[in-house]
């Protein structure tokens, strides 16, 4: 009896195929139809508009574009390319000899079909300190071992210490007493070699903080404030260390006060592109960083979800993506719960965010992400 059914999104689409029993040709070339993309092109020159869209239409894809385009009433509009992997390629390769910047999106277009893909690692966040907005998180010197043998034993791949709070409105702390907080965890790491049974990261933007931690046996700075402070891409490319960007508008004491932003993901594009260039100018390579779009660091909750709905775009720049919504007020604002209560709402953010090309997820509840991740996983290779 014949069935028919509709599929659902396939991860995997050659393994799906050869598993049908297509033959070896015809999976790379069917393989290519099956991706659909959306491409969002930003002030894209009117002239541009037209010869896209033509060209667009000329192979089966297609350029959604605003009333007027085609009489020119602008000079530039925003347009939504929309196509198959097998279209983009086409279109990256003819846009090339055209004019009006249409060279450029080639090159971006041809960026887009490169994204890598990296392996899930769960982050688990431990605070030295008594002022970080979860409670669950905060561990003093004397419990932070136990507490992360714990949440090793549990699954964390990395493990992210911070002795300064970086809530909203949390109060800025001396050095020297975020280096009294660290120095005795710091210690007992590098004497216990624990550094040998996960990746250690120092949530810190203070030089003598990430120094410390990574004469330690640390391997990644996370910078709340972006690689701002070239001694702290200094410190990273000595020690060959990895380093996370996290964009954030404002501080920490300012940065929820009035967030705005014209368009948020192209601004926090050109972020990442200058920030990048500056580490690279300085030693440190692409491939020891890592970018964090900032959740809840200077953003509304819409900023939040559109960033969320549209992380992908952040990959064209082969980094790796974190995120890290873990129990954050954006769930509040969705549907009021206390902290305490976040977990569930947490769990659907990043799973979301694996799905739009997030890798690592920083989480206070390593378990309960090691185990969702693991389902996903396992949903997303039986597709």
């Amino acid at each position: 009896m014949m069935q028919i059914y509709r599929v659902g999104d396939i991860a995997d689409k050659k393994a799906y195929l050869k598993a049908m029993g297509v033959e070896g040709g015809g999976v790379a070339i069917m393989a290519k139809k099956m991706e659909l993309f959306y491409i969002a092109l930003k002030a894209l020159k009117t002239p541009a508009a037209n010869i896209l869209k033509q060209d667009a239409l000329s192979i089966g894809a297609e350029l959604a574009v605003p009333g007027g385009v085609i009489t020119c009433e602008k000079p530039t509009y925003d347009c939504l390319l929309i196509g198959t992997r097998k279209h983009i390629e086409i279109l990256a390769h003819k846009e090339l000899a055209q004019p009006f910047g249409l060279k450029t999106v080639a090159k971006r277009l041809q960026e887009i079909l490169k994204e890598k893909r990296f392996p899930v690692r769960i982050m688990g966040v431990l605070n030295a300190n008594d002022d970080s907005f979860y409670a669950g998180s905060r561990f003093s010197a004397s419990e932070a071992i136990t507490r992360i043998e714990v949440m090793i034993e549990a699954g964390a791949d990395i493990v992210d210490i911070g002795a300064v709070s970086s809530r909203p409105g949390a109060p800025s702390v001396p050095v020297e007493e975020e280096l009294r907080r660290l120095r005795p965890i710091c210690e007992a790491i590098r004497a216990e070699k624990l550094y040998e049974k996960a990746l250690f990261s120092i949530d810190s933007y203070t030089p003598e903080a990430i120094a410390l931690a990574l004469d330690s046996g640390f391997g990644l700075v996370n910078d709340i404030t972006g690689a701002s402070d070239e001694r702290l891409i200094e410190l990273a490319v000595r020690h060959d260390a990895s380093y996370c960007i996290m964009h954030m508008q404002g501080t920490p004491q300012t940065m929820q006060k009035d967030p705005h932003y014209e368009d948020v993901i192209a601004e926090i594009d050109t972020f990442f592109d200058e920030r990048i260039a500056a580490c690279e100018a300085m030693g440190l390579k692409r491939d020891r960083l890592i970018l964090d779009v900032g959740i809840g660091f200077g953003k509304t909750l819409a900023h939040n979800l559109t960033l969320l709905q549209n992380l992908r775009h952040f990959k064209h720049f082969g980094c790796e993506l974190l995120i890290g919504a873990s129990r954050k007020s954006m769930i509040d604002k969705i549907v009021p719960s206390p902290v305490e209560a976040r977990l569930p709402g947490t769990l659907a953010i990043h799973l979301k965010a694996l799905e739009e090309g997030a890798s690592i997820i920083r989480c206070h509840d390593v378990a309960e992400h090691k185990q969702a991740v693991a389902v996903y996983e396992a949903l997303e290779k039986r597709k």
